[in-house]
């Protein structure tokens, strides 16, 4: 078990009823843009990406020490897309990628991820609950806060 000098945090159970919204890509489409697109006109609150399977061309990721950018090209399968896509303009999504060899890159999406043959993306959203993304003077970084917007 890990040991903190911090004080443990406790959290409030915040949940409601679930739904989700297939959304199927076409061939030139970013994924990113696309998906933020299609929550700002439905109004949802706090979207994430249940699931995602398809095909990218090209990606534009950032690796986790939060300063070396990649940008991939060639054809790619899709093994995980995953995150959340309310609460600021940005959302947060991690990808996985796999060449035709099956070498894996994965990270922080920053965009231009265009599909190549089909994105096929199941969102989930959750009534009664809202996503933003604040400041966070610990990270210092805008985080994730979670907020029940309506009594169920």
């Amino acid at each position: 078990m890990c040991e903190s000098s911090k004080s443990p945090r406790t959290r409030d159970v915040i949940s409601g009823p679930l739904q989700c919204y297939p959304v199927r890509l076409h061939p030139g489409e970013e994924i990113y843009s696309t998906l933020l697109e299609f929550v700002r006109a439905n109004n949802l609150t706090s979207a994430f990406v249940l699931s995602c399977v398809g095909s990218v061309v090209r990606a534009k990721l950032r690796m986790a020490n939060g300063e070396l950018i990649q940008h991939v090209e060639g054809h790619f399968e899709i093994v995980s897309l995953v995150g959340t896509l309310s609460g600021g303009d940005l959302g947060h999504l991690h990808i996985c990628l796999s060449d035709e060899h099956g070498e894996v890159i994965g990270g922080h999406v920053l965009g231009d991820l265009v599909v190549y043959t089909t994105a096929e993306v199941m969102i989930g959203n959750t009534s009664g609950v809202t996503f933003s993304r604040p400041d966070d003077p610990e990270t210092g970084f805008d985080e994730l806060l979670i907020e029940r917007t309506e009594k169920l």
